[in-house]
C-alpha cells in the first residue's frame, strides 16, 4: 500500500494523463453528449424539424465548424440557421462545459450517425475561439 502511495504521489500524471487520440476524445464526447445534448437533439442526432437542429448528416456543423463551437462555449447560436435546407431559430442553452468537454463533444458528433471528420478538435482549438 505505501508503494502505491508513493508512485501517485510521485507520479500523478502518469496516472491521469490526458489521451490525446481521436478514438479517446470520441468516446468521452460520447459520454457527455448523452448527459447534456442527447434531449435536445435526440439519440440518434436528428434533432426535431423546425425546433432543434440535426447533428446527424448537418452541413452546417462542417460549413461553419466555429460556430458550432461557439454554440456549445457561450450558448446558442443568435439569429436563423438553415441546416440540411431547413430554418431552425431556437436558442440552446449555455451547457457550462469546459473547453476539453467541448471539444471532446465536438469529435463525438464530427464522427457519429454518418459523419466523419479525420481531424481531431483540441482544447486548445476551442479556447482560442472567442465570443
Amino acid at each position: 500500500m505505501k508503494f502505491i502511495s508513493l508512485v501517485f504521489f510521485i507520479f500523478p500524471f502518469i496516472l491521469f494523463s490526458q489521451d490525446d487520440s481521436l478514438p479517446n476524445s470520441i468516446k468521452k464526447g460520447k459520454l457527455l453528449y448523452q448527459d447534456f445534448c442527447v434531449r435536445c437533439h435526440m439519440p440518434d442526432g436528428k434533432g426535431q424539424t423546425g425546433i432543434i437542429p440535426p447533428i446527424a448528416k448537418s452541413d452546417f456543423l462542417f460549413k461553419h465548424m466555429e460556430e458550432s463551437i461557439k454554440a456549445l462555449k457561450f450558448g446558442g447560436i443568435d439569429g436563423v440557421i438553415t441546416v440540411n435546407g431547413v430554418k431552425y431559430d431556437s436558442r440552446m442553452e449555455k451547457m457550462c462545459l469546459y473547453d476539453d468537454e467541448i471539444a471532446d463533444i465536438m469529435n463525438y458528433t464530427l464522427n457519429s450517425w454518418g459523419n466523419k471528420y479525420d481531424e481531431r478538435i483540441t482544447e486548445k482549438d476551442v479556447t482560442t475561439i472567442k465570443k
